[in-house]
């Protein structure tokens, strides 16, 4: 069964409530005090079934929206969502301002389809009706109303007069409207709040994309607040799940009504973040006044509505009837992504001026500069989906894109993004750093070079170490831990570089000596291997040397990773051959006692106090022996 949502449009009083319960049955005035005034304040719903051309039963969900002009921002929190539109003019009166406003904002909107409705078609004559008709079409002329398939329908919602051919024009218009994509990420933009006897919490909404089932888990935005679904109903029926372009209600489980609120929206967990910024294409009606950088304006989009600021790119501002990129800074988070359309209005007086579609909901904290920013968006805005994955990822650099990063920004499926790296990666555009990561090929090329250079001075800088630490290297190419052992590995693979341990080096580099240094060296090992275990001071013994001080720790550094020396405390070296020795006279003094005390230990080494005390606790840490009050357990 398809699913289409269809909005009212018009003038207040030109009979759009009226118009939905002859249609429907339905009255969607649905709050006491529009009853008792006679007006729409709030926007109402109602639905119908109707047998398609070709047989198929169409579900047609109808948003009535109020026409009062003080009433628009409850219009503008309704029509978001909607399919087609049934522009309502009265024809005792013909067209009006909120008219002419209501049919702005669905143009803005993207709205591509629907049928204008001559409403009160019963108190005018034939002759005034057919001026009427003439004056619409004059008013629908190069609009998206102005073709073959939107038909100009006059009706009497109190005699029933022209409703069947209504009814037909409603299903042949929605059958060709396309439908929702229910493989895409659920979002509900939360319309109304409220308790219900026996269910506790439901917030109802359009779904816009994706499915909804019962039992599933969502996060609400921008709150960030976990919730799980207790059940749906779809169009007032109790179902399994909603799907895209549906009437959505949802019984949520563990949370509060006062917690929530018309404008939020309900969204997988752990997918979307919300935002402050985002990058739009914006355009101004041709009847609003000029839009100057900085400006303020009243923002929405679907159900939410905050105030923003414009921030042009490349102008000072923008001229009626004319386009830009831009900036938007909310004064509140919000959750958009790329495709949202929107509309601004004017802060003081409040009018709608314009409007446009978000591009990037994911700005760089650091801006680029205006030329690089503008290219960016001219291929969001106009790119292919893999080109825009690619101008997503290269415009991180060095840093690349988390493809859980990619979903979010790009508002794709998991699978769908795999799918179209997996494209860009075989025609050689991106590089899989990890499982995670993409990075442009170019930046990848750029990550080795500097990589390699960086290696490359260390070894000019150190040639008495044999190489750089990998987290060292890491730090001083400034990349991501995938990024970087992505490199490395193709490094090594070209065999540009080597890598043993956690040290990388030039192929066939190690360290370089002078002759004094190799002769340093040797001095200080000898020193320390015909000391035993009654060592010297390390200090004493570079004391002695030739070299300055800062080549001469540089030495014992290299002795030191090489484990020739050990540092057992901040004082105290020995040769590795010493505690070895060491450990093999522990072994053997095992099988007389396996217990050993400091007096006895110093008996069978041969050391004082100032020895035998930090070398016991070193065998302690090495698991040689094991403290058991003032004795130790040789294990």
């Amino acid at each position: 069964m398809k699913s289409v949502i269809i909005g009212t449009a018009g003038h207040i009083d030109h009979g759009k409530t009226a118009l939905v319960k002859a249609l429907t049955g339905i009255d969607a005035d649905r709050l006491e005090e529009e009853k008792r005034r006679g007006i729409t304040i709030d926007i109402g719903f109602a639905h119908l079934e109707l047998p398609g051309p070709d047989g198929e039963v169409l579900r047609l969900g109808f948003v009535d929206v109020p026409g009062h002009e003080r009433f628009v921002r409850n219009m503008l929190a309704g029509i978001g969502g909607i399919d087609l539109v049934l522009l309502v003019i009265a024809a005792d009166e013909g067209i009006k301002p909120q008219t002419r406003e209501h049919f702005d904002i669905c143009s803005l909107l993207g709205v591509r389809s629907g049928i204008t409705v001559l409403t009160k078609s019963d108190l005018v004559d034939r002759e005034t009706l057919e001026v009427v008709r003439l004056e619409v079409e004059d008013f629908l002329r190069s609009s998206f109303l102005d073709n073959p398939k939107s038909a100009i329908i006059p009706v009497s919602s109190l005699t029933g007069a022209g409703m069947d051919d209504l009814k037909r024009a409603l299903a042949a218009a929605a059958v060709e409207v396309p439908e929702k994509d229910a493989n895409l990420l659920a979002r509900l933009p939360i319309d109304r709040v409220f308790t219900m006897k026996g269910f506790g919490t439901v917030v109802t909404g359009t779904l816009v994309s994706g499915r909804i089932a019962k039992e599933s888990e969502l996060e609400l935005f921008p709150a960030g607040r976990r919730v799980r679904v207790r059940g749906v109903q779809v169009h007032g029926n109790p179902a399994d799940e909603a799907v895209a372009g549906q009437r959505t209600a949802v019984n949520l489980a563990g949370i509060a009504t006062e917690e929530l609120a018309r404008g939020m929206t309900l969204a997988p967990v752990e997918t979307f973040r919300s935002t402050s910024r985002a990058d739009v294409s914006l355009s101004l009606l041709p009847s609003a006044r000029p839009l100057k950088n900085g400006a303020r304006v009243h923002f929405h989009a679907y159900t939410s509505e905050t105030i923003a600021t414009v921030n042009l790119y490349g102008h000072k501002q923008i001229a009626p009837g004319i386009g830009a990129f831009a900036q938007l800074r909310l004064a509140r988070p919000e959750l958009l992504l790329p495709g949202d359309r929107f509309i601004i209005r004017q802060f003081s007086p409040v009018v709608t001026i314009g409007g446009g579609i978000v591009l990037d909901a994911s700005p760089l904290a650091r801006k680029p500069r205006v030329e690089e920013t503008l290219a960016f968006l001219e291929t969001i805005a106009k790119g292919s989906p893999e080109q825009i994955l690619l101008a997503r990822v290269s415009r991180r650099k060095q840093a690349g894109l988390k493809v859980g990063d990619a979903v979010a920004e790009m508002n794709k499926p998991l699978a769908t993004v795999r799918g179209m790296s997996g494209q860009l990666k075989e025609s050689g555009e991106l590089v899989s750093c990890g499982p995670e990561v993409l990075l442009s090929h170019a930046w990848f090329a750029k990550a080795t070079e500097n990589v390699s250079e960086a290696v490359k001075q260390f070894h000019d800088k150190n040639p008495l170490v044999a190489g750089i630490g990998k987290e060292e290297l890491r730090d001083k190419a400034s990349l991501g831990e995938e990024v970087f052992y992505a490199v490395l590995e193709e490094l090594v693979k070209q065999r540009k570089l080597e890598s043993a341990g956690e040290l990388v080096h030039l192929p066939g580099r190690g360290v370089v000596m002078k002759d004094e240094e190799a002769a340093s060296k040797k001095t200080i090992e000898d020193a320390f291997a015909s000391a035993g275990l009654k060592v010297p001071a390390l200090k004493d013994v570079l004391a002695g040397l030739k070299l300055d001080k800062a080549r001469a720790h540089k030495i014992v550094t290299l002795l030191l990773r090489d484990k020739v020396l050990i540092k057992i405390s901040e004082e105290l070296v020995f040769h590795r051959e010493a505690l070895e020795k060491l450990r093999r006279q522990l072994a053997i003094e095992k099988a007389k006692s396996p217990r050993i005390d400091v007096a006895r230990f110093k008996d069978l080494t041969g050391v004082s106090r100032k020895y035998a005390i930090p070398l016991l606790e070193y065998l302690d840490r090495e698991h040689v022996t094991r403290r058991v009050g003032d004795e130790r357990v040789i294990l």
